[in-house]
């Protein structure tokens, strides 16, 4: 500032000195930014975001219908099977970051592939459907803020979107599955923020009495899908199949076994993290070229989820 106190050619008003922002968001990313992101189901995983579930869970005692789970849980057990799927990401290379809300959690903050979802500019948060889980979110919004981790969007308006809805079907496509968790306000929503970043994005309406998209699709490689016949839609294998993947169907079994055998993460092309104890699913998956890394979540699964769902994916690395 001058003598007669103008401010006119100072740095703060664009004058010498000034330093204006040349980098893209992206390309902040990893620097400004902490490294985070995702462009496909199957690259290599960097990040996760959990919640290792505690007193909560005595919410499922006498009513497990009420929060949406199947059956009572022994707290101690599920804790520890929590905590060994930590240490499964640790010893394949994977950073693992916790929720850590404040206070009791809800009974199904542990589900953090619910709660949001990565792109390759940040996340999205999710907008759980039921009032059981309304405001779980939060806590990963300011985890996510806390990690560096930007947020793109959060959903508004009658849109209720849960992040395990969402599927990357290549670096330039997501589908979105619609049912009870994810309607059509959250798709044109999510349409709109992947857009701005080059991304298309596709519906598809899942069979009535499933859950989640990701409870009859995993992606496991470039070329190379895992499907779960007469749930996954057509339009999805369609879509996979010109994109040129190949589809490993599941075999023959009750649904309770292929439930639980497909809630599993890739941890990495060909290479997937999945409950243990489901051999007859494990060997149509090594048969392939898969390799399997399995833990014990018989305890956990009685919360109507494993490790897919118990899975916040934070940052992979890039494919495209």
């Amino acid at each position: 500032m001058d003598s007669d106190g103008s401010t006119f050619g100072t740095a703060a008003y664009g004058g010498a000195g000034w330093q204006g922002r040349t980098r893209s968001h992206r390309e902040e990313i990893g620097d400004l930014w902490a490294a985070s992101g995702i462009d496909s189901e199957y690259g290599r995983l960097r990040s996760v975001l959990l919640h290792r579930p505690g007193g909560e869970l005595a919410a499922a005692l006498d009513d497990p219908d009420s929060v949406q789970m199947l059956a009572p849980l022994d707290i101690g057990r599920a804790g520890e099977q929590h905590g060994a799927m930590a240490e499964a990401y640790r010893a394949n290379g994977v950073a693992v970051e916790q929720v850590d809300p404040a206070g009791q959690p809800t009974p199904n903050q542990m589900f953090c592939a619910d709660l949001f979802v990565m792109t390759p500019e940040g996340a999205i948060l999710a907008r759980p459907a039921s009032t059981v889980r309304a405001g779980e979110e939060r806590w990963v919004a300011r985890r996510l803020a806390d990690l560096g981790v930007p947020i793109l969007r959060t959903l508004t308006g009658n849109a209720v979107f849960e992040g395990a809805d969402l599927m990357w079907l290549d670096p330039e496509t997501a589908m979105v599955g619609l049912g009870l968790r994810t309607n059509e306000d959250a798709a044109a929503q999510i349409a709109a923020v992947l857009d701005e970043v080059g991304i298309e994005t596709l519906a598809v309406d899942l069979p009535y009495g499933t859950m989640h998209f990701m409870g009859m699709l995993r992606i496991v490689d470039r070329d190379l899908a895992v499907c779960w016949p007469q749930r996954t839609p057509f339009a999805t294998v369609r879509a996979l199949e010109e994109r040129g993947h190949r589809i490993v169907w599941l075999p023959d079994e009750s649904d309770a076994v292929l439930n639980r055998a497909l809630n599993m993460v890739t941890l990495g092309p060909r290479k997937v993290l999945m409950l243990a104890g489901y051999e007859s699913v494990q060997k149509v998956y090594e048969a392939a070229g898969i390799e399997c890394v399995t833990v014990d979540g018989s305890e956990l699964v009685k919360a109507a989820g494993a490790i897919g769902c118990l899975t916040g994916v934070i940052r992979r690395d890039p494919v495209g």
